[in-house]
């Protein structure tokens, strides 16, 4: 049987290592909440009756359990034939375990709708958001603030847009 001694450092670095395991998940609680109750309802309303937020855009994936559509709203990445998203919760968001299931989306930029074939990156999420702030224009400050500010594990995915 192996004895487990623990100094103070090695101590000091586990309580730190679980606080921030603690830390990120409460702010992912409460910033969720937030989005689900009070920021996401009333720009999901908006754009699905077709008032073109130039900032917003929505997403539409299969849930990967009911089979049903889901709509949620994110910053406009569009890009040519291809649309950017920065997922502010990485993998632990909703949609991005839709993706993961079933990659087909539907997004509406404005008036119209695309579909598309949703692919993870494996890159740096935050270098991509400043990237999308200087290639796509200054709406997309929000994305970069609201990545720092609320992220906890931001992710990019880029989805490639079917020939019209």
């Amino acid at each position: 049987m192996r004895s487990c001694k623990l100094d103070a450092p090695s101590l000091r670095l586990r309580l730190v290592a679980a606080s921030e395991t603690l830390g990120l998940e409460r702010k992912r609680r409460i910033v969720r909440a937030v989005e689900r109750y009070l920021q996401n309802p009333p720009i999901r309303l908006l754009l699905r009756v077709g008032l073109p937020i130039p900032i917003f855009a929505l997403v539409e994936t299969v849930g990967r359990r009911t089979g049903r559509p889901r709509q949620n709203p994110v910053i406009n990445g569009l890009d040519g034939d291809k649309f950017w998203i920065i997922a502010e919760h990485g993998r632990a968001a909703g949609y991005v375990k839709n993706l993961v299931a079933d990659p087909r989306v539907r997004i509406k930029v404005r008036r119209h709708w695309r579909t598309g074939l949703a692919t993870i990156m494996d890159d740096d999420a935050m270098e991509r958001a400043r990237w999308m702030r200087t290639t796509l224009g200054r709406r997309h400050f929000a994305d970069v603030w609201a990545a720092r500010t609320f992220g906890t594990e931001p992710l990019t995915i880029r989805v490639d847009f079917d020939p019209l």
